[in-house]
């Protein structure tokens, strides 16, 4: 029987509960370094107003900067990784994204996102989570205070590519296909991806290892932290449960977990798609009881045909999930993060176009949204 499902009992003498809440929060305190926990900062509050974000290289060039500012975008996002994932790196790229006059929403970092050491309680975790740690020490000493994390075990799965309206290649995933994972150069492959099953029990485990160790760091530094869908979240891939962010419930648990003002989430409005009836709330339902929680800070506004078994990410307007609706979502609870474009199809003319495709289309839901409430 778990804590939750544990029949009534007595109420408890007030005094008693004052003794044990007095014991109790004595305990958590002596748990945590004090000078980390005194020297917290607390979250400043996000300007009002949905920033349109465009996901550059870490190599962009001056034309790619050039092509965000004729977007009209305020924001980028730029991933990185490998032996770039340095305070002066991350410093030198916010100072150029500044000098064409945008802004950094977030910088990535491959090397400690997906972190099956970390997931799965691998050989290397404790080093991997202190790697973690220095990102965010990193983060902070060039100014970001947002991030994006990924806790998926093995990868991001998909089958065959296939196409989507017009012909345009798109990432698909059907589990009659021998569908595998992939992360940075690494392939998964089922029936089990690391050689046995793994429970629901020990992920959970394993989160609150890591997360509890991050919590300290992130509030002393002032950083978001916004907690990325697993994708696809089927239940289970490869012997790897997908039940903590894999659905609504899994969510709500693992804040509470983490009890922090400075994680939250990163809708992954696709991913949520994906999971369908699974995930317990529809992206809407999602995206209002997030921000009700004030734990909404960014969104992979993306569309897919169908949810799993078998979806293939299309363009905006061509899934089966009203995004004016979203966007009229997002705008009603005052969401004040971050809109990105995310996994968007090719197209015909160059790289650019679908970027470009998504972005406009975008800008003009938002606009038709607010001017809907003039």
């Amino acid at each position: 029987m778990t804590k939750d499902n544990l029949p009534p009992s007595q109420p408890m003498p007030r005094r008693h509960f004052l003794k044990l809440a007095g014991g109790a929060i004595a305990a958590v305190a002596a748990s945590e370094p004090l000078d980390v926990r005194a020297a917290a900062k607390k979250l400043a509050p996000l300007p009002p107003g949905i920033k349109v974000s465009l996901q550059i290289s870490g190599d962009a060039t001056d034309e790619d900067l050039k092509f965000a500012q004729q977007l009209g975008v305020e924001y980028v996002n730029i991933p990185s990784g490998g032996d770039r994932a340095t305070a002066e790196n991350f410093t030198r790229l916010k100072q150029r994204v500044e000098a064409a006059g945008l802004k950094v929403w977030n910088i990535g970092n491959s090397n400690v996102h997906n972190m099956p050491e970390v997931t799965l309680n691998l050989p290397g975790r404790d080093a991997k989570i202190e790697e973690y740690k220095n990102y965010l020490r990193n983060l902070a000493k060039a100014g970001i205070q947002y991030t994006t994390y990924a806790h998926m075990g093995n990868g991001i799965w998909s089958s065959e590519r296939e196409t989507t309206r017009g012909g345009a290649p798109a990432r698909a995933f059907d589990m009659n296909k021998n569908p595998k994972g992939y992360w940075v150069g690494k392939v998964f492959e089922g029936p089990l991806t690391h050689g046995r099953k793994y429970t629901k029990e020990e992920l959970w485990e394993n989160y609150t290892y890591f997360i509890k160790q991050i919590v300290p760091v992130a509030e002393e530094l002032g950083i978001r932290i916004g907690i990325h869908p697993d994708d696809p979240p089927v239940p289970e891939l490869g012997g790897v449960p997908r039940s903590i962010f894999g659905n609504f419930d899994g969510y709500v648990r693992a804040l509470k977990i983490a009890n922090s003002p400075n994680i939250g989430v990163c809708l992954c409005a696709g991913t949520w798609m994906e999971g369908g009836k699974h995930m317990g709330k529809d992206v809407f339902e999602a995206a209002r009881a997030f921000a009700k929680m004030g734990k909404l800070w960014k969104i992979h506004f993306r569309n897919v045909s169908a949810p799993i078994p078998y979806f293939v990410e299309t363009f905006i307007d061509n899934g089966y999930t009203d995004m004016l609706k979203l966007m009229k979502t997002l705008y009603e609870v005052d969401f004040r993060g971050a809109v990105i474009a995310d996994h968007v199809p090719g197209m015909v003319g160059g790289s650019r176009v679908g970027w470009a495709y998504s972005i406009g289309y975008i800008k003009a839901l938002l606009r038709a949204v607010s001017a809907g409430k003039r």
